[in-house]
């Protein structure tokens, strides 16, 4: 049974009448944790896609870019879009559960903010209202303003990333320190590492993008210390 299908169950399997904010209260166990996370990210996506005021087809193509969706699932995921635009529960209650899903599982609410910003900048374009959103949800998850700047730096050409922003380190660290930190997250953007945290199969290139951002990083830092 493809992720989709099961997708399109869960959120068929809510009564009339509940949002889909019940199905994260659902669906806390691993086996269920993809398909979790996959609802997530394109129903928080459905209401950042509001925030500045228009749905692009930019940013419905970003679903399809981080999540592989085959022409035949494109209904399911379609689907839980118009439910989450639809829904009368804000944003901040959807990611309120979703925290509460993954409880402690931090990596993989890291891993659904990445789905959020390559959504966001699907049409070339970071909003002052996604960029509210998204610190919110941030905040939310319990992420540290450090590493909501460490995120978005990757994501918003608003400047160059800084190496050692993109890594979590700072100038001062000394490169055994770097490079340890490099290898850390490197060790987390591992496949085996994300689908252990809920993330499927068919959003693994939110760590190909993440390989290329560090692996740069590295070699940027690299450089600079041969210097």
């Amino acid at each position: 049974m493809s992720l989709w299908t099961r997708m399109t169950e869960a959120v068929s399997a809510l009564a009339n009448g509940e949002g889909l904010s019940r199905v994260f209260e659902r669906l806390r166990t691993p086996p269920e944790r993809r398909v979790a996370f996959a609802i997530a990210v394109i129903a928080l996506g459905a209401k950042m896609a509001k925030a500045d005021g228009q749905v692009t087809r930019n940013e419905v193509s970003a679903f399809r870019e981080v999540f592989q969706i085959a022409q035949a699932d494109e209904a399911g995921a379609a689907r839980v879009f118009n439910l989450a635009r639809q829904d009368v529960a804000g944003f901040e209650e959807y990611a309120a559960k979703i925290k509460a899903m993954f409880g402690k599982e931090t990596g993989a609410l890291r891993d659904l903010m990445e789905g959020l910003f390559h959504i966001a900048m699907a049409d070339g374009q970071y909003h002052p209202d996604e960029n509210i959103f998204l610190e919110r949800v941030a905040e939310i998850f319990d992420m540290s303003p450090a590493e909501f700047q460490q995120m978005r730096c990757r994501f918003v050409p608003d400047a160059a990333p800084n190496p050692y922003q993109v890594l979590g380190a700072a100038p001062g660290d000394d490169l055994d320190a770097v490079r340890k930190r490099y290898r850390a997250m490197v060790r987390e953007s591992h496949p085996d590492r994300m689908m252990a945290r809920g993330v499927p199969t068919e959003a693994m290139r939110l760590a190909e993008k993440r390989m290329v951002d560090i692996n740069r990083a590295w070699a940027e830092i690299q450089s600079e210390r041969a210097a």
